[in-house]
């Protein structure tokens, strides 16, 4: 099963079970009571298979097919280049061209091959105070605080933390480190899914390591139409882990008046352990995390957690690490960002060069090498960091444009 599958399973489980509701287990799921409903009667008549959706593997029959897709983001591109709205963009479209097509699928379209809107609209001022989820590990807020945390004894470091919604529970895996990064989003997660479990969302502000905020396109990207997750991103989706982006960090008002409360007292503790360094910070940290929870933690307006248990068999370390693709060379090697990874043969002696593997750097700086699930090679560990981002470069315009044109050629023929 799938992510999505297997949390709409686990979600009827708890219903079965009794420690969801109809109504929360709709909730959770994005769905109606209705839907919720006939998916619990769907799960009883047909097992695991009751999860899957009656039009897995087809093909929707109103799906625009690739060459119109093209063509409509060809003419956005050239001849209606400019300061033109999606809504006249479409009128166009349809009036001119004669392609028939909604506004609201050009908008897709367009958003897809990373052409924005001429018009930003402004986000209303008023705001109103978000209840809390009802249940522990519904939702966590994470993010990262810069901060001198030391007070000049030691260099400046970066708080990387997550709290419960329901609890305001100061998470595992809190820690400090240079800036905020992938690597301590991906040490945060594999803390809380390893003593607690999986969160349902994860909610957080768009920060790189969380959300592609830049415009630099590979050309596999640029054919598919559609950037690259980040590290955190893809592992986030791993765990069935919806990502929610703030706009505001008003809107992530629980965490930041954490870094409030921690910039006081944790500041305090680190100068009474007179700590220096990262490392004795994070243990002045972990001994303060319990009693911070003891002190500033409320309890759930409904006591049963939500934490989702780990499918069997899932590998932590490889799903919470740095994923690459890389092609085996005729030496049977895996070169990535300077580090060359030997494969040894494969059963019969097989050779994988020209194949195409799964290449993961651990949060302890080893890599491991897949080829079709399959572990085949390992590595010592390396300076821990993000290879792909160093590697990206922005495409010129006209270059983009001549792909473009080359894909919808050979479409065409």
């Amino acid at each position: 099963m799938s992510a999505g599958q297997w949390k709409r399973w686990d979600a009827m489980e708890r219903v079965e079970r009794g420690e969801l509701t109809m109504a929360e287990a709709a909730q959770v799921l994005g769905l109606s009571k209705r839907q919720v409903r006939r998916l619990r009667r769907a799960v009883e008549k047909r097992g695991t298979e009751g999860v899957l959706h009656g039009n897995t593997g087809k093909t929707p029959p109103n799906r625009l097919r690739p060459r119109v897709r093209d063509k409509i983001a060809r003419l956005r591109g050239t001849k209606y280049r400019g300061a033109i709205s999606d809504q006249q963009f479409a009128e166009k479209l349809v009036e001119v061209e004669g392609v028939k097509v909604s506004v609201r699928s050009v908008r897709r379209i367009l958003r897809s091959v990373g052409i924005a809107s001429p018009r930003r609209r402004r986000p209303p001022k008023h705001r109103r105070r978000r209840d809390r989820k009802p249940q522990a590990g519904l939702m966590i807020i994470w993010d990262g605080s810069p901060h001198d945390w030391l007070e000049g004894r030691g260099p400046p470091l970066c708080l990387m933390g997550s709290v419960d919604d329901a609890t305001s529970d100061l998470l595992p895996g809190a820690h400090f480190v240079d800036q905020e990064c992938s690597a301590g989003y991906l040490r945060v997660l594999r803390a809380i899914v390893s003593e607690k479990g999986i969160p349902w969302s994860a909610y957080g502000d768009q920060h790189g390591a969380l959300k592609r905020n830049d415009d630099h396109w590979t050309l596999e990207e640029e054919l598919r139409g559609q950037q690259d997750p980040t590290q955190v991103s893809r592992a986030l989706a791993a765990f069935g882990i919806e990502r929610i982006d703030a706009l505001s960090p008003q809107a992530k008002g629980r965490v930041e008046r954490l870094w409030l409360t921690l910039q006081d007292r944790l500041i305090t503790e680190l100068r009474l352990a007179g700590a220096t360094t990262a490392e004795q910070a994070n243990a002045v940290l972990e001994r303060y995390r319990p009693d911070h929870n003891r002190r500033f933690a409320v309890a759930p307006k409904d006591a049963s957690p939500a934490w989702r248990p780990l499918k069997p068999g899932t590998d932590l370390d490889r799903l919470c690490s740095f994923y690459y693709e890389a092609t085996v060379l005729n030496d049977n090697t895996v070169r990535l960002g300077g580090v060359v990874i030997d494969i040894a043969p494969g059963p019969r002696g097989r050779s994988y060069a020209r194949a195409r593997v799964e290449v993961r750097q651990l949060l302890d700086g080893s890599w491991r090498v897949y080829y079709e699930d399959v572990l085949v090679a390992t590595a010592p560990r390396t300076q821990l960091g993000e290879l792909r981002a160093r590697k990206r470069r922005k495409r010129s315009a006209a270059s983009r444009a001549f792909r473009h044109a080359v894909h919808t050629l050979s479409g065409s023929l």
